[in-house]
């Protein structure tokens, strides 16, 4: 097993996968695992109808055993955009209204491999704002290839939402100050562990607000390549969080124990945990 350190202040992963196959049969050793590395609340992301629905599900059914443990979005990402259809709206409502519903998305624009067209991904991203304005929920944002267009529709709805964050940040200084202009918040995962395709993080992770940061795995993806890997499976899960937290205390002038405090503190207030 790869290896697992425990962090000295509990952790949020605000973003992972819990319906991905890769858990369909270890759910229970993963959060186990977490427990173990002091990872203590997990938030899974919606991606569709379906799987909002199936991570509401695996919330309420593990809340015996791990109560005040699982939370969840509810959303349509990008990729799914062309799924949307005049009932999504109203299904996603109805999940809302679920307590351990905490935010709306994964939402957003993806123009690198446009699995949904453009415009579709548009009107699906604007009826996810407007939804969140209405419940008065945080934005669990997605962009990729797509900076200009979403910052630019964000913009039109800024002022009347409660809150947002960029997941998986992966954008340069620019994006980065753009999104920081509109009092965005930054998830920040594996990516910055990446020695190929992570150097822009690391070199911009310190001109993030301390609180404006969180931590995220987007397990099963985005395993930490600076683990010592003893695993053939390289399956990424929310017990890996501290190698993120390490990674970013690399580039910044804070404690691991000072970001991981900070960092708890603004996801439990972003998603009023």
């Amino acid at each position: 097993m790869t290896d697992l350190y425990r962090c000295e202040s509990p952790l949020i992963d605000i973003g992972v996968n819990l319906t991905h196959a890769a858990f369909d049969n270890n759910l229970v050793s993963v959060l186990d695992r977490a427990q173990q590395a002091n990872v203590s609340k997990l938030i899974i992301t919606g991606t569709d109808e379906r799987e909002s629905v199936r991570s509401l599900n695996l919330c309420q059914d593990v809340a015996l055993d791990y109560p005040n443990m699982l939370y969840t979005t509810c959303g349509i990402h990008p990729h799914n955009a062309k799924e949307f259809n005049t009932e999504t709206i109203t299904n996603l409502k109805s999940l809302a209204a679920n307590k351990e519903v905490v935010a709306i998305g994964e939402a957003g624009l993806d123009f690198h491999r446009n699995f949904s067209p453009p415009k579709d991904q548009e009107k699906a991203f604007e009826a996810q704002l407007e939804l969140a304005v209405e419940l008065q929920l945080p934005m669990f944002l997605h962009e990729r290839d797509a900076h200009q267009r979403q910052l630019a529709i964000l913009k039109q709805y800024r002022d009347h939402l409660t809150s947002a964050v960029i997941h998986c940040f992966t954008g340069d200084q620019t994006s980065l100050f753009n999104y920081l202009d509109l009092d965005l918040h930054i998830g920040i995962t594996g990516w910055i562990c990446d020695e190929r395709r992570g150097q822009e993080l690391q070199r911009i992770a310190k001109d993030i607000p301390l609180n404006r940061l969180m931590l995220e795995t987007d397990a099963p993806y985005l395993l930490p390549r600076t683990m010592n890997h003893t695993t053939k499976k390289k399956i990424n899960e929310p017990a890996f969080l501290p190698w993120v937290l390490s990674a970013v205390a690399d580039q910044r002038a804070e404690t691991m124990l000072e970001i991981a405090e900070e960092t708890t503190l603004t996801s439990t207030l972003f998603f009023n945990l």
